[in-house]
């Protein structure tokens, strides 16, 4: 027998020893299992989980139950809360609780509580759910406040962080009304702070970023139909059966056969411990197989093993160690996977700025110039089928400049068209800050409903521009937006309006509102337009303090935004993406991009890797920093960067202010 499954049976005996000596009786070693799965094994915990959650039942009359009978029957059929066929990329069961289609002066809140726990109670039957944790999913797309009931959501979040043996992986609040800011944030006072971070409020598309498309309804821009009457069969059918009774008495086989995964090798690892015997017993549901059945084959883990094989230790995901790689972006689509903000720290071995110059100034021009190229010659890491569409071909403003497909934006979908969920966009990481920039083309005047609609959905606050609309006589960008203070425009469902507009000697601000026609949210955007960037040199004629000066603006920009958020973000502490866009979207918004990662890691370590960043963000948007001199203007730039900013006395090189005969793009 496995050194683990000792441990367990001990933990198992230990927790029903302290129920029975605390008075409690008749409770299964399934069930112990459950609470102890919840707590990660300790004891304690798991039994203060358990008081909690008797304490709960008993108060809100969620004891004993009659599914088949009104009101809790009407209650069940009206869809409002359901559990989806399918799990998350982490194996968490998904929980939908769909706002317009509960009236509270219709039910009671016991009656509603008890259809929610009735539910919940049906699916963590699944080993897979008790270790993977729950996401619960709270749609209020087309609500009023007239669904909302405040002490109903108080309830339900209560329970589920100290009172429900499920562990609460996050909460999404879809689609949240402007009338909804205030309660959210007392809400989000009701949990501890941990907790907090995974509270998000995010519109349909933007769930993408935490749920994959496939596992989402229809209603939440997945492609998912779920059959709640199905549900709610299987639910009748392990109502009926009793399946904790049923598990009771087999712990060694209920344990090895339904929580450890199939052997084979996990992440290149197999240990001989994991090698006890398995059977073939079938005694729990697998949420994601359907139809629902009560007697599926054995779980077959396809989102992995959340644990240490080689010690046997079970790491349960419990939410005190959840780890949220999704934390802090509004994104949709499965953008920059495999990434944690942790690890978006600018690449390489960072140097100082010493180091720096004395490489710089050993390389000379022509050295850097010969860097990118070997940066240049290596083959793309990523595929661009989406981009290459032939409905999508005519969006593209370049021919021969894509959109990856691994880490494009993915619209929200329009009159069921499936091609509308493309615009040539990528996600781009900045430093400590997974998806931190949207990479993006200049808007064509065919795609500028679907710009707006990425900026609209993925929450975002300031748009960078570091091109003229026309330059050299060619149309470099289209005039997406009114130029002049007053006037406004219409695109799709979207009204952009200028407030005011602020010229500088290199830079522009336009001051926007942006408003969503159907439901009268509003949103303030901050455009910067960088104007003196010229198709032949480099910015401030080889001078970075004007773009350093405006990058420094920007980021300004965005922390006020980020700060007149309040409460109604749950994010990022730097918010949502910032907009990026050039022309193509490559060269100055590729150049732009690497001297923010490269600054503020300079600014939080001491020291960057221009290298490093430039491969890292010609990883998510291809062919990034388009020319040698751009790579080159990194590198004096932040230079340039660390004498202002006193990391040096100074910069003094030779062999960079020669003519610039590349051109921009």
């Amino acid at each position: 027998m496995c050194q683990w499954l000792r441990d367990l049976i001990k933990a198992t005996k230990a927790f029903l020893d302290a129920l029975s000596e605390s008075g409690a009786s008749c409770v299964s070693r399934a069930t112990a299992i459950k609470f102890l799965l919840a707590r990660k094994f300790d004891v304690s915990r798991a039994h203060t989980l358990w008081r909690q959650h008797e304490a709960t039942r008993r108060r809100e009359g969620l004891i004993r139950f009659e599914p088949f009978e009104d009101p809790l029957k009407t209650e069940l059929e009206t869809g409002k809360f359901t559990i989806l066929p399918t799990r998350d990329a982490t194996g968490a069961a998904i929980a939908v609780f769909t706002a317009n289609k509960h009236f509270p002066s219709l039910t009671s809140h016991q009656t509603t509580l008890q259809g929610v726990v009735y539910q919940l109670d049906c699916a963590l039957q699944s080993l897979e759910t008790q270790r993977a944790g729950l996401v619960f999913v709270y749609d209020m797309t087309d609500s009023k406040y007239t669904n909302f009931d405040y002490e109903l959501s108080q309830k339900i979040l209560t329970m589920l962080k100290g009172g429900y043996p499920a562990k609460l992986k996050k909460v999404l609040i879809v689609t949240a009304p402007l009338w909804f800011k205030a309660p959210f944030r007392i809400l989000r006072l009701f949990v501890r702070e941990k907790l907090r971070e995974r509270v998000h409020t995010v519109s349909a598309p933007q769930l993408g970023a935490h749920v994959p498309r496939a596992s989402l309804p229809k209603q939440l821009g997945g492609q998912l139909e779920p059959d709640h009457a199905a549900w709610l069969e299987h639910c009748r059918k392990c109502y009926t059966n009793n399946v904790n009774t049923k598990l009771d008495g087999v712990i060694d086989d209920y344990v090895i056969t339904n929580h450890i995964p199939p052997i084979k090798t996990q992440n290149g690892i197999i240990d001989a411990d994991v090698s006890c015997v398995m059977n073939d017993r079938e005694d729990i549901m697998h949420i994601s197989d359907a139809p629902y059945t009560c007697d599926p084959s054995p779980l077959r883990h396809t989102h992995g093993y959340n644990g240490d094989m080689k010690t046997g230790h079970i790491n349960s995901g419990d939410e005190d160690d959840l780890d949220l790689i999704t934390r802090g972006t509004w994104s949709s689509g499965e953008a920059s996977p495999g990434a944690s903000d942790e690890e978006c720290g600018g690449g390489g071995t960072p140097e100082t700025p010493a180091a720096i110059l004395a490489r710089v100034s050993s390389l000379g021009r022509r050295g850097l110039c010969a860097e990118y190229d070997e940066i240049r010659a290596r083959p793309l890491t990523g595929t661009f089928h989406h981009a290459k569409l032939p409905a999508n071909l005519s969006k593209n403003r370049y021919t021969d400049v894509l959109c990856y497909d691994h880490s494009r934006v993915v619209l929200s979908t329009v009159d069921e068209d499936p091609h509308s969920d493309y615009i040539n966009a990528n996600y781009v990481d900045g430093y400590k800050q997974r998806n931190a920039f949207i990479s993006t083309q200049g808007p064509l005047p065919k795609t500028f409903g679907d710009f707006w609609r990425m900026v609209w959905e993925q929450g975002c606050l300031v748009i960078v521009m570091t091109t003229r609309t026309v330059e050299r006589g060619r149309v470099k960008c289209g005039q997406y937006w009114p130029g002049v203070a007053g006037q406004s425009s219409v695109y799709g469902g979207l009204s952009v309006h200028t407030e005011a507009v602020d010229e500088g000697d290199h830079y522009t601000v336009t001051h926007l509102v942006l408003t969503d026609t159907r439901t009268d949210q509003r949103r303030r955007i901050w455009h910067g337009q960088y104007t003196r960037w010229p198709d032949y040199g480099v910015p401030g004629g080889g001078r970075a303090a004007p773009v350093l000066a405006f990058l420094e603006d920007v980021r300004r920009a965005q922390q006020r935004a980020r700060n007149e958020l309040g409460d109604a973000w749950a994010g990022h502490r730097r918010g949502p993406p910032i907009v990026v866009h050039c022309s193509a979207g490559i060269g100055r918004t590729g150049t732009f991009i690497t001297l923010d990662v490269c600054s503020s890691r300079l600014r939080a370590e001491g020291g960057a890797d221009v290298r490093a960043a430039v491969e890292a963000v010609r990883a998510q948007r291809a062919h990034s920093i388009q020319m040698p001199d751009q790579y080159v203007f990194c590198h004096l730039a932040l230079l340039e960067y660390a004498v202002m900013h006193g990391y040096l006395e100074s910069a003094e090189l030779t062999g960079f202010d020669d003519e610039n005969d590349d051109e921009s793009e």
